[in-house]
């Protein structure tokens, strides 16, 4: 145990605690710096210029830590894969945004070719070369199925669905890290008790994640970027696809489903209404930051619903 699940949560600390001082001043050199935007909370206006694509940290520190377990646990594998692929097409966007100076960065039907290209890959891969089932455990009632011809559809709306979720989410100082820590805590503790044989990868998601977070809680000295959240997406929805607990992110990953529900319900209300508002602001936690919360109160409380979540997730199990 101390083997497969301490060691790679202190390497991997050890080594995002240790690129930070490194990465920051760098990404600051190369001016790799945030842009915010005018119409979005006031007090965001001061973080124009923090380094972005820190995401490029808990990259190095995930798959560096990983690398050691690789062959004793090809399940990570696919995990791995999909942490990085998804990773390079937000380092891909971040490159375009931050250093070409292009805002708009990867156009929406770019992105989501390149994230189902990565995916149709990663399942052909999954399918062909191991023995993972794409069967999904029903949470509280512990037993498997299998949706037959809708399998593929259902993993590719659950898949993009989480990248894009855990994408919204990284929105405020510390937000997406603190929420999807807790999430590989579950995954990691689920792993141990059913035997799946992916707790190295998911204990270096921890590492990696707490290491960043020292650089990341508020106020930040350096953002993820789009870098950091859609390969915490992919890691996050292939690790429950590895593990067939993907009916289990709508417990786990809530909020991640709250953040995108909140966008689309935004853009469908604001166009079918004539130009209303559902909230004040999206993804959901702008809201909250519009109705005079501070950051860290919106933080700590997603982080404690999250908390809750995964231990009703146990209980599922």
């Amino acid at each position: 145990m101390q083997t497969r699940i301490i060691l790679p949560v202190l390497v991997s600390f050890t080594v995002s605690a240790v690129l930070g001082p490194v990465m920051i001043p760098f990404l600051r050199k190369l001016k790799v710096g945030q842009t915010v935007r005018d119409d979005g909370p006031q007090s965001h206006l001061r973080k124009t210029g923090t380094p972005t694509m820190g995401g490029l940290i808990i990259l190095t520190s995930m798959v560096l830590t990983s690398l050691l377990y690789i062959h004793e646990y090809p399940k990570i594998i696919p995990i791995l894969f999909a942490t990085l692929g998804f990773g390079l097409i937000g380092f891909l966007d971040d490159y375009i945004k931050v250093v070409l100076r292009r805002s708009d960065g990867l156009l929406a039907w770019q992105k989501f070719f390149l994230q189902a290209a990565v995916l149709g890959i990663l399942l052909f891969y999954m399918d062909r070369f191991t023995q993972i089932s794409f069967s999904m455990k029903v949470p509280f009632l512990g037993y498997y199925v299998n949706f037959g011809s809708m399998t593929v559809p259902i993993l590719f709306f659950t898949v993009l669905g989480t990248v894009n979720g855990a994408n919204f989410t990284d929105g405020l100082d510390g937000l997406a890290s603190s929420v999807t820590v807790l999430i590989a805590t579950f995954f990691t503790v689920a792993a141990i008790g059913i035997g799946s044989g992916v707790e190295p990868v998911t204990c270096a998601a921890i590492g990696a994640l707490l290491g960043f977070l020292l650089f990341n809680v508020y106020p930040a000295s350096v953002f993820m970027g789009d870098t950091g959240s859609l390969a915490l997406g992919g890691f996050v929805a292939v690790t429950a696809v590895t593990m067939q607990l993907e009916l289990f992110l709508i417990i786990v990953a809530f909020v991640y489903l709250a953040e995108v529900c909140s966008v689309i319900l935004q853009v469908a209300w604001f166009k079918t209404s004539g130009g209303r508002r559902l909230f004040r602001m999206a993804p959901i936690h702008h809201h909250f930051e519009m109705c005079g919360w501070s950051e860290t109160k919106i933080v700590t409380i997603f982080a404690v619903i999250t908390t809750l979540l995964c231990m009703i997730g146990f209980w599922a199990l």
